[in-house]
């Protein structure tokens, strides 16, 4: 089988709109298999889950950057990816990770409950007759969200939307010139609004992330830097809202293709967590993900790979594996022990999967409840991603 033009077909507009049916064949031939130069793709939910949580895999970071795009540090949009954590290693990963960990805890998520459900209950009574919900829910409840965890003025929060949507063209893996001439602009902007904050909070702490945060930086024993600091809220706003208005805007459309599904979820919004965790699984906001050999690894296909081999996780393929999901093409809450790779794994885990969840779980029960007669109002659109997949705009009409 030719590796390179069976892949090649997801880079390909077609691929992007429906990448399953590549997924498919490619897993029917292997669970991992090289492509491309130096370049291994990996399809299967068991060897995805594996690797994920394998210590031996490291993802790139600033050394890798300086090799092959030197002056990387100069478009301000893949800087503040890059010197991230979503783009570092350990120590430096595991130092950055338990400082944002000890600040977006558990107990500061589930605090957000109440919050979630008033900014629900909100822009559902917003809602036109005929709208968007992408433009007029899907972007704005993630958006009010994290700017109330991170502690930012609701009258600054549309400012957002078009730089965050902006600056996660990075994650792709191709880009325009002029996109990332976009990206850039964003990441400048972004960088000198959290500068401003972060001032503010050193002045006037208050009961927010943005300020835990400071104070870990400023501390006798800092363990942010600066640099640190900057980039992370830049990361935490955007990853904060991209993947779940990705989440519910699939999630909508997927529920109003199964309107079986709808009924129950909306007569009983208990299933609310299943119902989530299968739309995770059907249609994943992140589709791919890459690590990189630091030893020699076996993947069972002969020769192991050598250090320095690049590893594409296709969670896409492998949340829909056959051997792990029986008929996976088919959209069931029901189905027992559903673990989707949606949101990575091992130390790279996604620090805001709970809140995505929650605000899934609250939403899209409160929608079906309020909105009996919700129903596609006209043909969707999908932006024309690859690694993050959802919906440009979604028309709906309320009902009578």
């Amino acid at each position: 089988m030719d590796f390179d033009t069976a892949v090649g077909s997801l880079f390909q507009p077609e691929g992007r709109l429906d990448p399953y049916p590549a997924y498919d064949v490619l897993r029917a031939h292997a669970p991992a298999f090289p492509a491309f130069e130096n370049q291994w793709f990996v399809t299967t939910h068991g060897l995805v889950s594996r690797l994920l949580r394998d210590p031996g895999l490291r993802v790139a970071d600033t050394s890798d950057y300086d090799r092959f795009w030197t002056d990387w540090r100069e478009n301000r949009g893949v800087a503040s990816v890059v010197l991230s954590m979503l783009q570092t290693n350990p120590p430096d990963h595991s130092r950055v990770r338990r400082a944002a960990a000890t600040t977006f805890t558990a107990r500061r998520v589930a605090a957000m409950r109440d919050v979630i459900t008033a900014q629900v209950i909100d822009l559902i009574e917003e809602l036109p007759a005929r709208s968007d919900f992408v433009g007029d829910f899907a972007y704005p409840l993630p958006i009010a969200v994290i700017c109330a965890l991170l502690g930012i003025p609701e009258s600054e929060r549309r400012w957002f939307r078009q730089r965050a949507a902006d600056l996660t063209v990075v994650l792709e893996p191709i880009s325009s010139e002029e996109e990332m001439k976009r990206a850039d602009k964003a990441g400048r902007e972004l960088e000198a609004y959290f500068t401003g904050l972060i001032a503010d909070r050193r002045h006037t702490p208050r009961e927010d992330l943005t300020s835990a945060l400071v104070a870990a930086s400023d501390a006798d024993d800092a363990v942010l830097t600066g640099e640190e600091l900057l980039a992370n809220l830049v990361l935490l706003l955007v990853a904060g809202f991209e993947t779940t208005t990705n989440l519910l805007g699939t999630g909508l459309k997927i529920l109003l293709d199964h309107p079986d599904q709808a009924d129950r979820l909306r007569s009983d919004p208990g299933l609310a967590a299943a119902v989530v965790e299968e739309i995770l699984r059907y249609d994943s906001p992140v589709q791919l993900t890459s690590r990189y050999t630091t030893a020699p690894l076996d993947l069972g296909a002969g020769e192991p790979l050598a250090p320095g081999t690049m590893l594409t996780m296709l969670l896409g393929a492998a949340n829909r594996d056959p051997a792990r999901y029986p008929d996976p093409h088919r959209f069931d809450p029901d189905r027992p022990n559903i673990q989707p790779v949606s949101f990575g794994g091992g130390a790279h885990y996604c620090l805001g999967a709970p809140l995505a969840r929650l605000e899934a779980q609250i939403a899209l029960p409160l929608l079906l409840t309020r909105l009996p007669g919700l129903a596609l109002a006209g043909a969707p659109v999908r932006r024309d991603r690859l690694v993050l997949r959802g919906y440009a705009s979604l028309p709906i009409t309320s009902g009578p």
